[in-house]
């Protein structure tokens, strides 16, 4: 009987009821072992790729074409949905809550790390009104040189003339494709810029204000302590830019989009997180990383198809150069890991085992 995928990609452990009765055959044993390992990760990154692809271009679909140019109004929806369903998962004991998470850890190390990701997501929200999801992706190909750089001001990476050649590589990449962009908005670039800035700069705290304390967040606690931060510095903004804009749209008649979008929109961010604790959880670097290869081009393609965003060959051109230095660094990166010695204690018997 063949293998059939169930279409419901926001319950993606619905895939895996499945897969040991696939592989349930007289095969042997460690065969069988390998195909269910396989599937269960093409599972996860599918989920994945799908659900990243689809809350990027549902984005870029209400803000650009679906008469609702609030970026900002977008994000604090977003981060009020997630603030309440991780809330309720949190508090019913679905996921477990961080331990030693206090009021005064709370506004040192999650209250900036907040901030930033408000920022991250404000910005980037706000570029797919001036820039095509395609070039989006081109730019975002930046992140690893911005997250290295910023690395090294923190002390969170090592400073290696190696890397400074590898992250230049990406750079000129992304510059060749910017210098190929037929519809460039300098103000969609500074924000997108601005975006993946906010971002390097979060993944950075993130390690010195929380995992070098020992406070440990899966994606589900991380909105359940991030969300309501970020919704709260995001008013700031929301109140100066966007408020009275929106509040005269709907009395005009100009801003008109149905609930029932935005509440999709939303769950398909939330799904979004879900995927993630799964595809961090149950998979390895490597299938993370080439996840993001694939989506990375299958945005590229389904921009042009859906909204017609034209792609240069210097766009391609330029993007396969910053590609092949991201996908460098990724393979150097994950050699490093694996380089790593480990080191592996003597059983003392079965009692220290059982212990243990």
């Amino acid at each position: 009987t063949p293998f059939v995928a169930p279409t419901n990609a926001a319950t993606p452990a619905l895939f895996l009821l499945d897969v040991p009765h696939f592989c349930s055959c007289s095969c042997h044993p460690h065969l069988n072992g390998v195909v269910l390992t396989a599937l269960q990760n093409l599972a996860y990154a599918s989920i994945w790729i799908a659900l990243s692809a689809s809350v990027i271009l549902f984005n870029k679909y209400i803000l650009a074409f679906g008469g609702f140019p609030f970026p900002i109004t977008l994000t604090v929806w977003h981060m009020l949905f997630s603030s309440s369903v991780s809330s309720v998962l949190v508090w019913t004991g679905k996921v477990p809550s961080t331990e030693g998470m206090d009021a005064r850890r709370y506004v040192s190390a999650v209250m900036p790390i907040g901030a930033l990701f408000a920022g991250t997501l404000w910005l980037g929200n706000a570029a797919y009104l001036h820039l095509s999801v395609s070039f989006i992706q081109m730019l975002k190909a930046l992140m690893p040189a911005a997250v290295y750089a910023v690395g090294c001001l923190l002390s969170t990476e090592t400073f290696a003339w190696k890397c400074v050649a590898n992250m230049v590589i990406i750079t000129v990449g992304v510059a060749l494709a910017s210098a190929g962009e037929v519809a460039l908005v300098p103000m969609g670039v500074a924000m997108q810029l601005g975006s993946v800035l906010t971002e390097s700069t979060r993944l950075a705290l993130v390690q010195i204000l929380l995992q070098r304390r020992g406070l440990k967040l899966n994606p589900i606690t991380t909105l359940y302590y991030v969300a309501p931060a970020s919704g709260f510095f995001l008013m700031i903004p929301w109140s100066l830019l966007e408020a009275e804009k929106l509040w005269d749209g709907f009395h005009a008649g100009e801003v008109s989009i149905s609930p029932l979008i935005l509440l999709a929109n939303a769950t398909c961010a939330f799904a979004l997180n879900l995927s993630v604790f799964l595809l961090i959880g149950k998979t390895s670097a490597l299938t993370m990383n080439v996840a993001g290869v694939i989506k990375d081009w299958l945005l590229i393609a389904l921009s042009s198809l859906l909204f017609h965003s034209k792609v240069t060959p210097l766009n391609l051109q330029g993007y396969g150069i910053a590609f092949a230095g991201v996908c460098w660094y990724n393979w150097t990166k994950l050699k490093g890991i694996k380089e790593v010695p480990t080191v592996v204690e003597p059983k003392k018997g079965v009692k220290d085992d059982e212990k243990q």
